[in-house]
């Protein structure tokens, strides 16, 4: 257990992205301020936190001075590089601590963290070569999607392989970097479960949201998802099992698939979570607050839903549509303050909300 901060603290966010920007938003609420660490100029987390650090990951002196201003640091994305945060952890506590990330970086290694705790997913084999992919494809079969072992994300970084005559440009759109073969499995839907650990070892989940994606981006979350007590239970033990194995502090999210076999883990996040915004406007506490409560060593808050909640990503020339979406009862408005729309860009997102059925 750790001392709770004080109101008037200062907590470090490494990235300046929307997450960044929402977490920042969430911590002036409670008191705290926020000194974001971001590489490029003008983040979106800029408009709205304390104090930015423009610099790169690799600026050590840059690091140790952000190190000085913040009591704790905490992340909005997973890829941050080892040295930086070797650096970091000498000098301030890091929360959510650096397993998680060494698992979620690394889908060999998260992969296998999943199977070590007896928790199923789809068949899978590391792939480095040729070779390792005709081996694999012999395992698994098709379909079968190839994904880089590191980064990637919002679909980047993948293959599909609907037939074994796909391989070879499978494999060469990974530009030589190691991959994971994945097997398609059979799902009537797609869930994620937002769950908190505080630093005392309290666990909170939030309802499991049912999500949409398209062209391997997320478009919708909607809460309740379409699951019987039985699975809702089964995806919150789930999301702790995890949590609790990770010696996690912090929100982290958890992606499942719904299949006749049961709840199968697709993957994991370190952090606050894209299908957890309809919590802003479905729970007295959300996401972010809720992170910050478990980084800052508070109580976590009550994350019971008390509306029903379809949240909607705004992707490229979506956010055109804004004045529109103004107009309509129940929808709450979320926009990142992001430059130029462009494909697959994210600029903001809504809620739209009903009371709870």
């Amino acid at each position: 257990m750790t001392d709770p901060l004080a109101p008037g603290a200062t907590i470090g966010i490494l990235g300046g992205g929307q997450l960044g920007r929402m977490l920042s938003v969430a911590a002036s609420r409670l008191g705290f301020r926020c000194h974001v660490y971001e590489p490029g100029a003008n983040p979106p987390a800029g408009d709205v936190a304390h104090a930015v650090t423009t610099a790169a990951y690799e600026d050590e002196a840059a690091l140790r001075a952000f190190a000085a201003g913040v009591d704790v640091i905490t992340y909005e994305f997973e890829n941050i590089p080892t040295a930086a945060l070797d650096l970091l952890e000498t000098l301030r506590p890091i929360r959510p601590g650096r397993r998680a990330l060494a698992v979620s970086q690394d889908r060999v290694a998260e992969k296998s963290f999943l199977n070590g705790l007896g928790l199923a997913t789809a068949p899978w084999a590391p792939v480095d070569d040729a070779a390792g992919l005709a081996a694999a494809l012999a395992a698994i079969g098709t379909p079968a999607i190839l994904k880089t072992n590191r980064l990637g994300y919002d679909g980047k970084g993948q293959a599909r392989i609907l037939a074994p005559e796909d391989a070879p440009a499978a494999l060469a759109a990974m530009a030589g970097q190691p991959a994971v073969l994945e097997g398609f499995v059979p799902f009537s839907a797609e869930v994620s479960v937002i769950a908190a650990r505080g630093a005392d070892g309290q666990v909170a989940a939030f309802d499991p949201g049912e999500n949409v994606h398209q062209a391997g981006i997320l478009r919708t979350t909607t809460v309740p998802a379409r699951l019987s007590a039985r699975q809702r239970t089964d995806a919150v033990l789930i999301a702790a099992r995890i949590l609790n194995a990770l010696d996690y502090v912090g929100v982290l999210g958890v992606e499942l698939f719904v299949t006749p076999q049961g709840l199968l883990v697709n993957e994991i996040a370190p952090r606050v979570h894209n299908s957890g915004h309809w919590t802003q406007q479905g729970c007295a506490v959300d996401q972010f607050e809720q992170h910050i409560r478990a980084v800052a060593g508070w109580p976590l808050g009550d994350g019971s839903r008390h509306s029903d909640v379809v949240m909607e990503n705004l992707i490229g020339d979506d956010v055109h549509r804004v004045p529109d979406l103004a107009r309509e009862s129940g929808v709450a408005i979320h926009l990142y303050g992001k430059g130029a729309p462009r494909p697959g860009r994210k600029m903001g997102h809504i809620n739209r909300v009903k009371p709870r059925a």
